[in-house]
């Protein structure tokens, strides 16, 4: 009678599980439909490695784009990455257990405040400090890194500080056993027994910043051209799709779902590296 009894629910979570791969699959086909022809009609090569985004002249160049998006994400990374695992260090190793209970909701509330207030937040407070203080507009890629640094907290401290607390505490305590300190002890045994689910973390993270939007449109100028210095406007993949495809058509609505199947392959890059990262602590 048990058996009978959870079948039903085997046969619910299965289709779920359809149908979220089916959904996945529904877009994947829409995109590559909507954007494969203008990719056909202007070459892959030149759609890829124009520098050239000029919808009016027909031409579609998102080598710009691309920079850019791989520029605000690197900085995000350079910025939030030693953060949030420095911040996972403390909270698992070195807080007081009061201190934990406070601070990690707080953390864990960063995930859920929307992108546009981010965005907001970087618009009235980011830019004309960084125009005061280094000069320019203001609206650069420093400040879009910054941004998305803010951002990708959540993801890399949550993970990491699970990462860090699923190592077995025999290994700690064995190198105390052998005189090590403490910090000793997270530098050679815990840090490299989570390497693991940290680099998942980190990847995790590094996928939210390129998928990011919003908060890139009001931080970032959305200038289609390839930035010189971290103090450049830049714009994004995400920007690009996101401004014009309320007014686009013909060549020019099917180069931005070009540009959506660009993003998408950057992100299917990203997960297959998550897949690769060993599972096991300490492998």
């Amino acid at each position: 009678m048990k058996r009978l009894s959870e079948k039903p629910i085997q046969y619910l979570l299965l289709l779920s599980a359809v149908a979220a791969i089916f959904i996945v699959l529904l877009i994947f086909v829409f995109i590559f439909m909507e954007g494969l022809p203008v990719i056909s009609k202007y070459g892959l090569a030149h759609f890829v490695s124009g520098r050239l985004w000029h919808p009016g002249d027909s031409e579609f160049g998102l080598l710009p784009m691309i920079i850019g998006s791989i520029y605000v994400t690197l900085g995000a990374l350079v910025m939030g990455v030693p953060l949030g695992i420095g911040c996972a260090i403390f909270l698992a190793e070195m807080a007081p257990r009061k201190m934990t209970v406070l601070v990690r909701p707080v953390i864990e509330l960063l995930a859920g405040i929307p992108s546009v207030v981010y965005g907001f937040y970087g618009l009235v407070v980011l830019v004309p400090l960084i125009r005061e203080l280094f000069g320019g507009r203001g609206f650069s890629v420093l400040a879009g890194s910054i941004v998305l640094a803010i951002m990708i907290l959540p993801t890399i401290v949550n993970i990491s500080e699970d990462s860090i607390r699923a190592v077995p505490r025999e290994y700690k305590e064995g190198s105390f056993a052998l005189g090590a300190t403490h910090w000793q002890t997270i530098k050679k045994v815990i840090l490299p027994s989570a390497r693991s689910g940290i680099i998942t973390a980190v990847v995790l993270g590094m996928g939210r910043a390129i998928g990011e939007t919003m908060a890139i449109i009001m931080v970032t100028g959305n200038v289609a051209v390839a930035p010189k210095s971290i103090l450049d406007p830049v714009r994004t993949l995400t920007a690009n799709i996101a401004i014009e495809m309320g007014y686009a058509a013909g060549d020019h609505a099917m180069a931005l779902f070009a540009t959506g199947i660009v993003l998408f392959v950057f992100i299917i890059v990203l997960n297959s590296l998550v897949a690769l990262v060993p599972k096991r602590v300490g492998e």
